[in-house]
């Protein structure tokens, strides 16, 4: 032990940087599949409907779930393992360095010299999002044309595609959605990358406090235009009918002072069967938006088929006429009371002060490290000390340790916000209808009610079911 004291001791520092990093980086990776084994043993094992669930689940729903939940994990496994080894082969063969070069190679050709960095950091940055999501292709083709589509939350397939033609088009919506993020995505991430870049050099000894006010500008700008022009390039956005729903959803609103302006509903069902409502917007401009899968009146596995439509089989005719998605008004209601709670209790401020906190501190202390030289020379830049290279490294690898500590910190807050959200329902008179909208949601979603501690510990953000069952219990009953 001591002998291997002193040879770690007598490795130069960019030696030591490079080691550290690979071992957290697989000690990360191995605490994950840890944990993920001991859930895919609790899914492998609860065969049947606990006794504490037997009022809330039937044995099919739950086999249901059990299953995707394990087909899910055992993907995660593979997807984790490979994303890992990829990884590690990048930093071991030198794919770093190798991409920098190519990315100078690029814009030497297009006429710019080695003095314009920022260029070749765009050029690089490009090339590693296209690496990125050219290795992430099969997976992502996978997990939507096997597992979401096997268990029914891919609704790019509305129906088994038994002709050449539809599934074509099935796949040509696909990879028009991918390009289409893909380019939204370059649309965004360069010229913000090359503005922060610009001000971190002309910055002087104080550039960490200007970046910093820079990505705090550029996140509230996105947050402010995210629904508006967005996310309505990949699904359509509606306004809510008049009607009872939406005079009953501003009338609530207006009990609770929230500035509601718009009530929007999203088609999220084309591309995917999960439910979900989320509300944004600053000051005065509040904006709720509602999935379609949430409301039980514009649900598509809902809809009776139009007469005549062809190409429908029989099993797909059973899962519309027996399958019930989403809520009542009164549930879609309750749900709403949830997550305006957020906004009352404050969450959303407390959650924008701590993402900043952090992020002032990262760039000071990236201010503070930049200047060492063995950081470079740790990954192979042995003669050039590039921005956004230094950025990666050290956001990315360095800082590592550090994120995993916060995520789990505030995996712990955010379960502790949803049990206040919860509780602010309660306070609404909601309780009854949030516990059953919980329950339809879960079923919905094909969510797995029983958890192994260590693993609902470390990754739910949201509190197991039961938990916020037990906790809307006693309001229920009243």
């Amino acid at each position: 032990m001591a002998l291997s004291g002193e040879l770690w001791a007598e490795l130069p520092a960019e030696r030591r940087i490079f080691c550290s990093v690979l071992l957290f980086s697989w000690a990360v990776y191995l605490w994950e599949a840890f944990l993920a084994h001991r859930q895919r043993r609790v899914y492998r094992t609860t065969t049947h409907v606990p006794q504490e669930l037997g009022q809330i689940m039937d044995s099919e729903t739950f086999e249901k779930s059990r299953l995707y939940q394990l087909d899910k994990s055992t993907f995660s496994f593979w997807s984790g393992l490979y994303s890992e080894i990829e990884g590690t082969m990048i930093l071991l063969c030198g794919g770093i360095p190798f991409l920098w070069k190519l990315s100078g190679q690029i814009s030497g050709h297009a006429g710019f010299g080695q003095e314009y960095e920022i260029v070749q950091s765009l050029v690089f940055l490009l090339l590693a999002t296209l690496f990125s999501a050219m290795t992430g292709l099969p997976w992502s083709l996978y997990n939507t044309f096997v597992i979401e589509e096997k268990h029914g939350f891919n609704q790019q397939v509305l129906q088994r595609a038994l002709v050449l033609t539809q599934w074509l088009q099935t796949l040509g919506f696909f990879f028009k959605d991918a390009i289409k993020k893909f380019v939204v995505t370059q649309c965004i991430l360069l010229p913000v990358t090359s503005l922060l870049l610009y001000i971190i050099k002309i910055g002087g000894d104080y550039f960490f406090i200007y970046a910093w006010l820079f990505t705090l500008v550029v996140s509230l700008v996105l947050v402010t235009i995210y629904a508006d022009y967005i996310a309505p390039l990949f699904d359509k956005f509606i306004p809510l009918p008049e009607g009872e729903l939406k005079q009953q959803i501003e009338t609530m609103a207006k009990s609770i002072d929230f500035p509601l302006t718009k009530v929007y509903v999203v088609e999220g069902s084309k591309r995917s069967s999960h439910s979900n409502a989320y509300f944004y917007g600053f000051f005065k401009n509040k904006r709720i938006v509602l999935f379609d899968t949430l409301l039980e009146d514009y649900s598509a596995l809902n809809k009776e088929p139009a007469e005549g439509e062809d190409g429908e089989n029989e099993e797909t005719k059973s899962k519309t006429k027996n399958k019930k998605q989403g809520c009542k008004n009164e549930e879609v209601l309750a749900v709403l009371g949830h997550e305006l709670g957020h906004w009352k209790l404050g969450h959303t401020v407390k959650n924008i002060i701590i993402s900043q906190m952090n992020s002032f501190l990262c760039f000071f202390l990236f201010a503070v490290l930049i200047g060492r030289k063995e950081l470079f020379t740790a990954f192979g830049f042995y003669d050039t000390q590039p921005t956004l290279i230094g950025l990666m490294i050290i956001f990315q690898f360095i800082f590592s340790p550090y994120n995993e500590v916060l995520s789990f910190c505030l995996t712990v807050l955010s379960r502790r916000f949803e049990f206040q959200a919860d509780a602010f329902a309660k306070e609404l008179g909601k309780a009854k209808d949030l516990y059953s909208a919980l329950i339809k949601l879960n079923k919905d979603n094909l969510g797995f009610p029983v958890s192994d501690w260590i693993f609902s510990m470390w990754h739910y953000s949201h509190p197991p079911l039961l938990e916020r069952l037990q906790a809307l219990k006693d309001a229920k009953q009243e």
